[in-house]
């Protein structure tokens, strides 16, 4: 299940994001008649429908392992927070619905008209986040329910089961982070273009565009970051002292940047910033932050997995703090001469910048999954509970086949990637001999289609 998380999650950004960055681009196209944002909005289509069908398969994967591997989670809870994945089904339906609806309108559909039935995209997308994260809230503080004499729940609030306290915190520190996660990997495709000499327009507003976007979004992102951790202070006290390092419960705790958690309390390694975590939580040195040890060890993350779940928190903080920096070098230079930095060092660090985004989702989800142990549903079931009592036998054949499928998932999506970033490349510097017209893109996306394609029986498009 972390394999395939891990993986599915890469492509979670792109999915729930993409599609409002090639709609703002497209916009933007329309609204100023420009050629080189219409083609750029076009690929970034044919991409985000690449990546949804390899998302159908990592989705589909994911679905089966929720029944085939916690049975007792699924059998126990669905009914309590079921309602989230079944948003989640309908959304991904929909999404699918509108990505062939839009890739179909390209010269079919009149442009405004073609964007306007586009615009239900980026919603569907959030819909179905909506309906994930709920689910997920849900498990790290679930509420909406009582428990009979068996220990079964009933009395189900369907309001209460989604809106859960986590819920708000969580949902708007995901879509923020995807898209500037989706709009940093964009612009540091073209962060690459541009320091290989290519400073046409066409890079210029592949980069801008995305990366602005991701710029303005990366301190709110961080602000998010600070009022989810506060929450999870609130919420979930031991979670929140497994990410911070904190044996005992106590005052004027020190905030410790990253470090290795010892079975008798102590911390080795990284640095110790005295008085900083009691200020964070609470705004005071004085400030009581809750230790591992208010709780039995059986209720709380073994050392290894608060150190675990402390570095990915570090991680994500100190890349969220570099962000900022770039966002606020790139603002300077726009404000103040309203062109690019002209440092190459400054190209680089965006082109880097998508993958440490990458980074930061994945250390997102270990801190909220491996924070939270050893409750697969917070002080309510524990994980041991939940798991599969199939052999270990079968679950090794089980990794093994969904390691192939995805190994081909993904070498598929880079493949197609590839040939389609290669085939445009082509087009842009001009047909080469022999190359098929209609293989090209020549001309703008709204423009008449090419003489062979007509021939072929599209004569009624012209």
């Amino acid at each position: 299940m972390a394999f395939t998380l891990a993986s599915h999650i890469l492509l979670v950004p792109f999915g729930v994001a993409l599609p409002a960055i090639t709609l703002l681009m497209h916009y933007r196209g329309l609204r100023k008649g420009d050629a080189v944002a219409l083609l750029l909005a076009r690929r970034w289509s044919a991409v985000m429908a690449v990546q949804f069908a390899i998302g159908i398969v990592t989705g589909t994967v994911l679905s089966f392992e929720f029944g085939l591997l916690w049975p007792g989670m699924m059998g126990r809870w669905g009914d309590v927070f079921g309602l989230g994945f079944g948003i989640e089904a309908w959304a991904f339906f929909l999404e699918a619905i509108l990505i062939a609806i839009y890739l179909y309108g390209w010269r079919r559909l009149k442009p405004w008209t073609h964007f306007w039935l586009g615009l239900p995209l980026p919603l569907a997308a959030l819909m179905g986040a909506f309906g994930i994260v709920a689910a997920n809230a849900w498990m790290n503080t679930p509420r909406g329910f009582t428990l009979n004499a068996s220990g079964k729940p009933v009395n189900v609030n369907v309001r209460q089961a989604v809106f859960t306290p986590m819920f708000g915190p969580e949902y708007w520190h995901f879509v923020v982070g995807v898209v500037l996660t989706a709009g940093y990997v964009v612009a540091g495709v073209y962060a690459v273009g541009l320091l290989r000499g290519r400073r046409d327009r066409y890079h210029r507003l592949g980069f801008t565009l995305p990366f602005t976007v991701a710029a303005i979004l990366t301190p709110v992102q961080f602000v998010l970051g600070d009022s989810i951790a506060r929450s999870v202070f609130h919420k979930q006290p031991v979670k929140f002292a497994a990410t911070e390092l904190v044996w005992k419960t106590d005052t004027h705790v020190p905030e410790y940047l990253f470090g290795r958690l010892h079975a008798d309390g102590s911390v080795s390694g990284g640095i110790k910033i005295p008085q900083l975590d009691s200020i964070l939580a609470g705004f005071r040195p004085a400030t009581e932050v809750t230790g591992l040890t208010s709780v039995p060890a059986s209720d709380r993350p073994t050392v290894i997995q608060a150190t675990i779940a402390h570095w990915a928190f570090d991680i994500m903080v100190t890349v969220g703090s570099l962000l900022v920096l770039l966002a606020l070098w790139y603002g300077w230079c726009r404000l103040r001469r309203r062109e690019l930095p002209r440092s190459p060092w400054f190209l680089r660090c965006a082109a880097l910048a998508g993958a440490a985004c990458l980074l930061t989702v994945e250390c997102g989800w270990i801190t909220t999954e491996v924070g939270r142990q050893p409750w697969i549903v917070y002080q309510n079931m524990r994980v041991s509970e939940a798991v599969t009592g199939t052999r270990a036998a079968s679950l090794w054949t089980m990794f093994g086949i969904v390691v192939v499928v995805y190994v081909l998932a993904f070498g598929s999506f880079l493949t197609v990637v590839v040939k389609m970033s290669h085939r445009w490349r082509l087009a842009d510097e001009g047909a080469p001999a022999g190359a098929a017209a209609e293989d090209l893109e020549g001309d703008t996306p709204y423009g008449p289609r090419p003489l062979s394609t007509t021939a072929s029986g599209d004569r009624g498009d012209e």
